[in-house]
């Protein structure tokens, strides 16, 4: 009887404990809103942050020949 009992309350340990399932899951939301903010931030501030690339790019130039392409 008590065989019976500590294998069954083994059992039900490592179902408890098996918890891998779960962290995948909340790791794919993670980085899924992640992603999703990436993009929002992209569409949202994507003229503002050409241009500073565009400034910035003229700044190191200065008066050289070569110009900044947008390639």
């Amino acid at each position: 009887m008590i065989t019976y009992l500590s294998i069954l309350l083994n059992a039900l340990r490592t179902d408890r404990d098996d918890e891998r399932g779960a962290s995948a899951v909340e790791y794919g939301l993670l980085i899924a809103g992640i992603a999703a903010l990436i993009v929002v931030v992209v569409f949202a501030f994507g003229d503002n942050i050409q241009d500073i690339f565009t400034s910035t790019c003229d700044s190191v130039n200065g008066t050289a020949a070569a110009g900044c392409t947008t390639d």
